[in-house]
Parts: C-alpha cells; sequence; structure tokens
C-alpha cells in the first residue's frame, strides 16, 4: 500500500490529503483539485502526482513560478519535510499516520479523485479599488500545449468590457445606468437573474435592480449574508453549489431554487464600496469558474465608476439647478449658503412669517407708450438693475418681477430678527437711488419715474414650485396680496407699512400715521402707517 501524504500551508492555509495514485492539480481555478486562493498562484500552477515512487511535482507553466526548498523548478520529486511554494503560498509535504476510508476508496477509482479533493462550495477573491490586476492575459512561459483560442477568448473579453466601458458613460441618470448595466450582464454572462445593491449613506444595502433574463421584476431577496461579507471584505464571492453553502441563506437559498451564484463589490474612488453587483444560476451547478468571477470584478469596476461618475454628475446638475436658480434672487454669496443647505431642491416647502416688499412704477404704461421700445427696455433695465442692488444689500430675496414691479422678502429660507429693519432700509435706499437715477436721466433728456412702495410681514407658504428640471422659490399668502395692494395704492415716493411690520421695527424710523384703507379684495380697513426719510 501506497504511503498516505498531506500538504500543509504555512501561512495557516488548510491542509489537502493527497491520495495514493492520484493526479491533482494546484491552482486558482474553482475546477482545480487543490484550490489556493492567492493572486501570486496561476488558474492552473502545477501538477503533484503520486505513485510508487513517491510524490512529484511539475510546474504547469505558472506566471510566478513552483519553488522546492526555496528553488525554482520545472518538475522535481519532494519528500517528507520539503517546503513547495506555489507562487508566494508555501506548503510542506508531510506524511500521515494511516489513509482514511476515502483514500482507500480513492486508490482503488483515481478517476473519483476530483470528488475526493473538490474546491469548497465557496470561493472568495480579494478585490483593490483602483488598480485591481484582472488576469486576462495569458501567463508567461504557457506551454506551447495550451489552445491558442485561449488568446481568442481573452481579446473578446477584453474587446466587451472596452464596449461596456463606452456604454455606460452615456448614461446620465442613475436609474437609467443601473438599468443598462443588468442588460449588459444578461448580454455578456450566462446568468439567469442579475441583481444591483447600492450602499446608503447609514451603510445600509437597498435593492435598486432585481430581475431575471425575460426583464422581469425577479422578486427575490439577495442573501444578506453574502451581500455583507462581500461588501465588509471587500471580496468577490462565488459558489458552485449554493444550496450546499450555508453562508448563502441556505433555506432561502434553496427557496429560490438558486445553483451557482457570484456576487462583487462595487468599488469606488478613495476605496468606497457602493454597493455589490449579484448574478445567480438557477438550472445548473459548477456553472461558475474563477474566470467568469474575475470578470464580473472587472464589470463590477467599470460599473462602479460609472456609478460614481453618474452620482457626481446628478449631483453637480442639481447643485448647478439650484445656485443658478437662487442666484436670480439672492446676493451670491447667501445663494451659495442656500444651495448647500439640505433639501434645497426639494419640491414643495412650509409654512414660516416673512417681510414682503413690493415696488411699483406709477403709470409706467403710459410713459412707456411714449418711448421707443429699445429705449424703454433700457431704462426699465437700468432702474430695475438698481432696486435689486438695494435688496441684495439688505439680505432680500428678490422674488420676481411682474412687469416693472418688484416682489422681494425678508425671512425664507433664512430669517432674522431685524427682517422688518431690512426691509425698510431697503426701500428707503430705493428711493435714494431712483432719486440718483431721476438726476442721471434729466441729464440724458429721459424721462423720470416715481415709484409707490408697500411692505407687509406675516405667516406664508415659503418654498420651490414648479419641477425639479426649472424650480421657482416663492411665498404665497395673505401677507404676499396685503403688500401688493398696499404699494397699488401708495403714491410716488410712498413707503406704506402695516402695523404688523411698524410693530416689529427694532431701530427707529420717521412713522406717519394714515387713515385706515380699504384695500381692494378684503372687507376691513386696513391700519397703514407711511415710512418718511
Amino acid at each position: 500500500m501506497q504511503m498516505p501524504y498531506k500538504l500543509i500551508g504555512k501561512q495557516g492555509a488548510e491542509g489537502f490529503q493527497l491520495p495514493p495514485g492520484a493526479s491533482l492539480v494546484v491552482g486558482r481555478a474553482i475546477g482545480c483539485d487543490i484550490p489556493v486562493v492567492d493572486q501570486t498562484v496561476s488558474r492552473r500552477h502545477a501538477e503533484i502526482t503520486l505513485d510508487a515512487a513517491g510524490v512529484r511535482v511539475r510546474d504547469m507553466g505558472s506566471s510566478n513560478g513552483t519553488f522546492l526548498n526555496g528553488a525554482r523548478i520545472a518538475s522535481a520529486a519532494i519528500s517528507v519535510g520539503d517546503v513547495i511554494s506555489f507562487g508566494a503560498m508555501a506548503f510542506r509535504l508531510e506524511q500521515t499516520d494511516s489513509p482514511s476510508p476515502a483514500d482507500s476508496a480513492l486508490s482503488d477509482e483515481v478517476s473519483t479523485v476530483a470528488a475526493f479533493a473538490a474546491p469548497s462550495t465557496l470561493r472568495e477573491m480579494p478585490v483593490d479599488g483602483v488598480g485591481t490586476r484582472f488576469d486576462f492575459d495569458i501567463p508567461a512561459g504557457r506551454p506551447r500545449s495550451e489552445p491558442e483560442d485561449d488568446r481568442d477568448l481573452n481579446a473578446r473579453k477584453l474587446a466587451t468590457l472596452l464596449e461596456v466601458s463606452k456604454g455606460l458613460t452615456r448614461a446620465v441618470h442613475i436609474d437609467h445606468l443601473l438599468d443598462k448595466v443588468a442588460r449588459y450582464v444578461f448580454q455578456i454572462m450566462d446568468v439567469d437573474r442579475v441583481s444591483i445593491m447600492l450602499t446608503e449613506d447609514d451603510g445600509t444595502l437597498v435593492s435598486k435592480v432585481s430581475r431575471d433574463r425575460q426583464g422581469t421584476d425577479a422578486g427575490r431577496a439577495v442573501p444578506q449574508s453574502i451581500a455583507r461579507k462581500v461588501v465588509d471584505g471587500r471580496v468577490a464571492i462565488v459558489s458552485d453549489n449554493a444550496p450546499e453553502d450555508g453562508r448563502f441563506g441556505g433555506s432561502s437559498i434553496i427557496a429560490q431554487r438558486v445553483r451557482s451564484a457570484m456576487c462583487a463589490p462595487l468599488i469606488g474612488s478613495e476605496d468606497r464600496v457602493l454597493g455589490v453587483l449579484y448574478v445567480d444560476n438557477l438550472t445548473t451547478t459548477h456553472r461558475f469558474t474563477d474566470g467568469d468571477l474575475e470578470y464580473l470584478i472587472a464589470f463590477a469596476g467599470i460599473a462602479a465608476v460609472s456609478i460614481e461618475n453618474s452620482s457626481f454628475a446628478e449631483r453637480i446638475r442639481r447643485e448647478a439647478l439650484v445656485r443658478g436658480n437662487y442666484e436670480r434672487y439672492f446676493a451670491p454669496a447667501l445663494a451659495a449658503r442656500i444651495a448647500e443647505s439640505p433639501g434645497a431642491v426639494r419640491l414643495g416647502g412650509t409654512q414660516t412669517v416673512v417681510v414682503v416688499l413690493f415696488s411699483d412704477i406709477r403709470d409706467f404704461t403710459a410713459l412707456s407708450a411714449a418711448m421707443a421700445p429699445d429705449d424703454t427696455a433700457l431704462q426699465l433695465s437700468e432702474y430695475l438693475s438698481a432696486m435689486v442692488d438695494c435688496v441684495f444689500e439688505q439680505g432680500g430675496m428678490l422674488d420676481k418681477f411682474i412687469g416693472d414691479s418688484v416682489m422681494a422678502q425678508w425671512g425664507a429660507p433664512i430669517s432674522g430678527i431685524d427682517d422688518a429693519d431690512r426691509a425698510v432700509k431697503a426701500a428707503l435706499n430705493m428711493l435714494k437711488e431712483l432719486e440718483r437715477l431721476n438726476a442721471k436721466w434729466r441729464n440724458e433728456g429721459r424721462p423720470t419715474l416715481q415709484v409707490g412702495i408697500g411692505i407687509d410681514s406675516g405667516k406664508v407658504f415659503a418654498g420651490n414650485i414648479g419641477s425639479e428640471r426649472r424650480l421657482e422659490f416663492t411665498v404665497i399668502g395673505d401677507a404676499v396680496n396685503t403688500a401688493a395692494r398696499l404699494c397699488a395704492v401708495a403714491n410716488g415716493g410712498d413707503i406704506l407699512v402695516t402695523s404688523a411690520v411698524r410693530n416689529k421695527l427694532r431701530s427707529p424710523v420717521e412713522v406717519q400715521e394714515c387713515p385706515p384703507l380699504a384695500l381692494k379684495g378684503t372687507d376691513d380697513r386696513v391700519p397703514v402707517h407711511r415710512i418718511t426719510a
């Protein structure tokens, strides 16, 4: 009877029994008899044979070589106590006391060695972020006897990944991108289901896509134990017999009829895991190879870059939309502050107290009828620009232009205890600035203008109205209507305010009492006060 031997891993790797009369292949590939998962080990690295003469090892054209007691070899006999290294993975040959029953059976039927030394059902492969090497190249020193078709296969794989990369860069919105990722996986891999989960800010994984080959919702959950292992360990996983692997969820896998499965992390910049890409097969065990797993890793790397770029582009687009929108209404520094606030672009709004100002040119319609259109546009633009500057200088928001009217407000989305003072000061500055403009226009032979101003304060709705492509931040409520009606009845040079505004003033101003006014749209007379310079 031949003596039984065993390879004992020196780096803490598992030991492998060497049954008598066997010929065993060592490598990273799932089909190898002695699976050694390490990037320095080729997929089919070396062959170990046991016969009457003892144990021999033969290198199979590996990239990083096979070594016996530190010396590189092509083929050699090994003895008990020798250290044999496959790449960076070292093992010591030991002799066991007696053969196991399995060993005896295998000595009678060498063809069943693969079943005895079959690889574990779960395989892991480390995945780096930027710079991950995908071993699609034919290893240096490959024996000429290996089929040249491998080169064609690798070339096709790389060409496909290039096309995938080009296709994914054209998808801008994240939902469209994830849909493309799923469709590409079905086109290039023999799988029955594709699932994509993305990591939320709190670290939870949320399913974004889960569909079968027909494009319908698969309705099956990715095993959380595997998804979390992939994310936390930054490893890709392949199981060639999922029902036998407890870490794949056991009964869940059986209920879902999963036979083989792979899962790879989506790693973005700064080694951040964005989520996982999961595929499975419902019909055949041992469907996926190490080459399939490496291909999935490569695909996941491209998808992760595209997902991250899409997220960046979406965020930039939304921030540009917000800033561009707010810079029309706020001073640039305040617009940037608001744009960076969480939820700034959400539709809807809140109830808040604001101070609303309306300014309107008296009899501008009749005045413009006597002017050339270009002259009207030039003078109105000059006037409105000066009025907006007065609002911005006091930290107010330009809500909108309504013809030759200006609507501004203080208090939304950022309020202050002196909002009423700022609004009144802006109104006074408007009148002062108009005096300067009128003097300039007289010298140019152009008509002068007079404005009336109304200011009220109260609770309003404040928020974004419109769509995500065009949002308008505005305020709606009784205070808006009252300020507009005060403005309508104000004479040229008047600043009319309500009691609500006067009561909020913190700085002293000259105020003249006016008779209560019956404003359009209201039954009650409103107490009104005139601000004098």
